[in-house]
């Protein structure tokens, strides 16, 4: 739990900090869309979670969304 919450309050500074550089949308996409997709790897990877093409594009296209925002300025 100490674990879970050290890092928690590592993200949310480091989202904190993002805010100071790039738009508050682009800095929340990329820290969501980290969020997801590292979930959704470690899902896999540690604890067998299924896998599909139809999962893989879903979480390609999350990684693709916050590229296009940030080069869309």
């Amino acid at each position: 739990m100490a674990i879970a919450i050290f890092f928690m309050t590592i993200s949310g500074t480091l989202l904190w900090l993002a805010q100071k550089e790039i738009p508050m949308g682009t800095a929340y996409a990329v820290w969501t869309g980290i969020g997801a997709s590292g979930t959704f790897l470690i899902g896999i990877w540690l604890y067998g979670d299924p896998t599909s093409l139809t999962r893989y594009l879903g979480v390609l296209f999350i990684i693709l969304g916050v590229v296009v925002l940030k080069f869309a300025h």
